[in-house]
């Protein structure tokens, strides 16, 4: 029974009642220790059981996190889903594949470590699968020692839970170890109200010898549940003013120990080897145990003095946590690695390598290079499993154990390059810095400062990312090498203005890179495409410094189509061994960049299919992101919208705040446009949430979010506001960021409404110059002609809005043609001639209504109304436009012939949450079966 938890047994009562109607939760329980979060989970047990007494039956999984299992890659998750192996031929292939690496049933491919993300996915399907025909409940204890790669699994999973009727509970014990656990629902637990506390201490010790001895215990316990279990016994053993003073976890932890203490050696023995053993294999226990003197024959003692449980399927457990650190910490030193020996030599035997080299090195206090090694070939074990924060513990033991100064810097080094695997930022920083002192060949220099550059740029020191990067390009290394930091280096220049991104295409113009290198027709398309784009700074900077290679490469390398055909590039990177989705992504922002939206539209597209067919998650957000500009700039308003709905979840999954900013920022755009001013105030809030970078600039998604409100401010007519943000975002150090060239236009449009048409002028003309660096495609010279119109001499502009119009036709944006369209009506309104503006301004209007352009369609219907006609009745939305953003894609997936589990394996979602957003897509669209959305949308 338990005494003042009401409002949390509340809390997992409706989780429960929800997984019986088919709905997921999670919750994350959270408390000192002995607070009562176990009590809890065996609560949740134990209502299941009842059910399933009734004849609701559940399934039931469980595991309990160890501190000594902490640094073995995936072994909370196997032991939780070891019972579901069966079911792994259920899962998409390569979410399979990642769960069998990460399990140790497959080996993975040399150089391609299992994708923890993808775990995290196959762990979503497996639990849905354990899920199918009845709830499942799996609880997880100790949370805090789970190990890093089945944390990031589990909470992965428990995120994206939805439509299957599973329910995760966690415990996690506050002061030691981690569990963060963002966006999942919290309870913490505190003491119990003194009503309570002195039920619960009646009912365990109702025959407490005196009042004086019940209200030390009270004032001792302060509401702790096991405290108010545990302390009246050791309490009353104590003389006289004894105790108190200590904290309650050490309390606690005497009590246990004072229990233990008073068995037979042979049984603390045999509970030290039980509290050593992560797995609660008894066999493995025993054998051990016997190598010290202790055996099966000293179990029914443990067993009976309540300290030792067995089970039925072989396994064993200590009750409480606290047992096991009472008996770990409070053990002799020499005993404990006894015990640590002991384990090793039994896995050893048993084939269980990783698990035993690890008990041998907690046995060990000298150097030992045999062990090193040993360690290292753990290490190499668990980063091609995914297990990236073991594998960094391990080289990290390593380099302590081995003799040899060179191998013990290798291992700081590739601990490093582990942490910043992990996520852990501070940790990689430190250990670069130390292996650092140790470390004299130029490459793994580089490799050191190329981990701390990418720690500044995740946090958004750009500057020092950038000086870190070219440092180690410019330390001797090989060209291939150079190449990929310059590459890199690229990126962090683009956020530190248009002189930095010349210097680097000026180092990347002076390499000589292997015909077969990976990355030399990236390169040379970078420097093709690219390198004319900023010309005129290059040329500055070449008048500066003397140097000269990015126009003398530009003019070269851009005589050759093949050279600048995104396409080829591709293919021949391909050839060379380029790995696609993640090696080829920056083609798509090169593109952009190069207003080739239709190439980057084709390659995104590619390469996201390429991706999902792989189940690298890792760069789809990167590749949506850019898919969904290329949408938006071809006026696929809600295909763009899709896009991003996607990655912004995949975005946040993944743990990637800079494509959180930026997909956030153009979602905010997407919002701006339809005039919903609520999500764009949301969507900018997250999107700036992290901007306050080390030093003071902005954030990733900063130019998308000030475009976003400009163009919000445009709709709602409130020109003075969009002057004020654009003219300084255009002339600033991010002026040759995509969206900030693009909101030229709008500025233009919103400076001559205003009155103060030289304001927009300057930015206009590097508009222009753009336009004529990157061959003045159509769309960009229609765009050209009409900011003239605005500009220009009214004699010149209704041939400059008839030129850009018939530029607009063929161009595939009807945003674009629609915006020229109005802004030519207008102009013909206020000339008198209303009947020409009529038939532009319902063009206008039939284009915006059919994007959901709300703001843009008001204005055309009033200036309809002005010109004196009956504004028509607005067009009848779409079939889908009812739908949710995920609705609506997995409708058009379904309505392709795709089954629920091959939507769901495309989606990163649960066969189960496929069928429930059909299910209640299906009313929305009027329709009752697939054939039905098959004809409606058509495949």
């Amino acid at each position: 029974m338990l005494y003042g938890r009401t409002g949390e047994q509340a809390a997992v009562d409706a989780l429960l009642d929800g997984a019986q109607r088919g709905r997921s939760g999670a919750l994350v329980l959270r408390g000192e220790p002995g607070i009562g979060k176990s009590a809890l989970l065996e609560y949740a047990a134990e209502r299941v059981g009842a059910a399933g007494a009734a004849g609701r039956d559940w399934r039931l999984i469980r595991v309990c996190g160890v501190e000594y299992e902490a640094d073995l890659p995936f072994a909370g998750l196997s032991l939780l889903l070891g019972s579901a192996l069966d079911r792994l031929d259920a899962l998409p292939g390569p979410q399979r594949r990642a769960l069998e690496s990460a399990f140790g049933l497959a080996e993975t491919t040399e150089g391609a470590p299992a994708d923890r993300l993808l775990a995290g996915l196959a762990t979503l399907g497996l639990l849905a699968e354990l899920a199918d025909g009845r709830p499942l409940l799996c609880l997880v204890d100790d949370a805090q020692w789970l190990d890093r790669a089945s944390a990031e699994a589990l909470l992965l999973a428990a995120r994206r839970l939805d439509r299957e009727g599973v329910v995760l509970l966690f415990a996690a014990r506050d002061g030691e170890g981690s569990f963060p656990a963002p966006g999942l629902l919290e309870r913490r637990l505190t003491g119990l109200d003194p009503s309570a506390a002195a039920e619960l201490l009646a009912a365990g010790a109702p025959g407490l010898a005196t009042a004086g001895l019940r209200y030390r215990v009270l004032a001792e316990a302060q509401g702790n549940p096991l405290a108010l279990t545990e302390l009246p016994a050791a309490s009353a053993a104590e003389a006289p003013g004894a105790g108190g003073a200590l904290p309650l976890g050490s309390r606690l932890q005497l009590a246990f120990h004072g229990q233990v203490s008073r068995l037979p050696a042979a049984t603390r023995t045999l509970l030290l080897v039980a509290a050593a053993e992560e797995s609660g294999e008894l066999a493995t226990v025993l054998r051990a145990a016997e190598s010290l003197g202790a055996g099966a024959e000293h179990l029914p003692v443990a067993e009976e003095s309540g300290l030792l449980l067995l089970f039925a399927d072989g396994r064993c457990a200590l009750r409480h946590p606290l047992v096991r650190a009472a008996i770990l910490q409070r053990a002799p030193l020499g005993e404990r690695l006894a015990v640590h020996r002991a384990l090793a030599a039994v896995l050893r035997e048993r084939g269980g390598h990783d698990r035993g080299s690890w008990h041998l090195a907690l046995a060990t206090t000298g150097q030992d290079a045999e062990l090193a090694q040993a360690l290292e070939r753990v290490a190499r074990r668990a980063e091609a499993r995914g297990g990236h924060a073991g594998a960094a513990s391990a080289y990290e033991r390593a380099a302590r154990l081995t003799p040899d100064p060179a191998a013990a810097a290798r291992c700081l080094t590739l601990t490093a390059l582990g942490e910043l695997d992990a996520a852990e930022a501070d940790r990689a920083v430190a250990l670069a810095l130390r292996a650092a002192e140790q470390v004299r060949d130029p490459f793994t220099r580089a490799v050191l400062d190329w981990v701390r550059a990418t720690v500044q740029f995740r946090r958004g020191a750009h500057p020092e990312a950038h000086r870190l990067l070219l440092r180690a390009a410019d330390s001797g290394i090989g060209a291939p090498e150079r190449a990929r930091l310059l590459l890199q280096a690229f990126h962090t220049a683009w956020y530190l203005g248009e002189e930095q991104v010349v210097g680097v295409l000026e180092r990347l113009a002076a390499l000589t890179l292997p015909a077969g290198d990976p990355t030399a027709p990236l390169v040379e398309h970078l420097l093709a495409g690219i390198g004319p784009v900023f010309a005129p700074a290059a040329t500055e900077a070449a008048e500066t410094s003397g140097a000269s290679e990015v126009s003398e490469a530009a003019g070269a390398v851009g005589s050759d189509p093949a050279a600048r055909s995104v396409r080829e590039c591709a293919r021949r990177a391909r050839q060379a061994g380029a790995d696609g989705p993640r090696d080829l992504v920056q083609l798509c922002g090169a593109t952009l960049v190069t207003g080739r939206d239709d190439e980057t539209y084709r390659l995104a597209g590619e390469l996201i299919a390429e991706a999902r067919s792989a189940g690298a998650v890792g760069p789809l957000p990167t590749l949506l992101f850019f898919l969904a500009e290329a949408e938006l700039f071809h006026g696929r308003h809600r295909d763009a919208e899709l896009a991003v709905a996607e990655g912004l979840v995949l975005a946040r999954d993944t743990g990637q705040p800079q494509w959180v900013s930026q997909l956030a920022a153009l979602d905010a755009y997407l919002a701006a446009l339809r005039g919903d001013g609520e999500l764009l105030a949301e969507r900018v809030g997250q999107s700036l949430a992290d901007a306050a970078t080390a030093w003071g600039a902005p954030g990733a998604g900063t130019s998308w979010t000030q475009w976003a409100l400009a163009v919000h401010d445009l709709g709602q007519g409130r020109v003075t506001e969009v002057v004020e943000r654009l003219v300084p975002q255009t002339a600033g150090f991010t002026r040759h960021h995509v969206s900030t060239i693009r909101s030229v236009p709008d500025l233009v449009e919103a400076a001559v409404r205003l009155g103060e048409p030289q304001r927009a002028e300057p930015a206009f003309e590097r508009f222009q110059e753009w336009t004529r660096r990157i061959g003045s495609p159509p769309w960009a010279r229609a765009l050209v002609l009409r900011c003239q119109a605005l500009l220009g001499p009214v004699e010149l502009a209704e041939s400059g809005y008839l030129a850009a119009l018939a530029l607009h036709e063929g161009a595939d944006r009807p945003f674009e043609l629609a915006r020229t369209n109005l802004l030519f009506g207008e102009w013909l309104r206020r000339g008198r001639r209303k009947t020409d503006a009529r038939s532009r301004l319902r063009a206008a209007l039939e284009v915006f209504e059919r994007l959901g352009a709300t703001p843009w369609a008001e204005r055309a219907r009033t200036e309809l109304g002005a010109a004196g006609a009956a504004a028509p009745t607005a067009a009848q939305a779409g079939p889908l436009a009812g739908l949710t953003p995920q609705e609506e894609q997995i409708a058009r997936l379904a309505a392709r012939g795709l089954s629920n589990r091959e939507i769901a394996a495309q989606l990163f979602l649960s066969p189960r949450t496929v069928g429930h957003h059909l299910y209640k897509a299906y009313p929305k669209l009027g329709i009752a079966s697939r054939g039905e959305l098959a004809d409606l949308i058509g495949g």
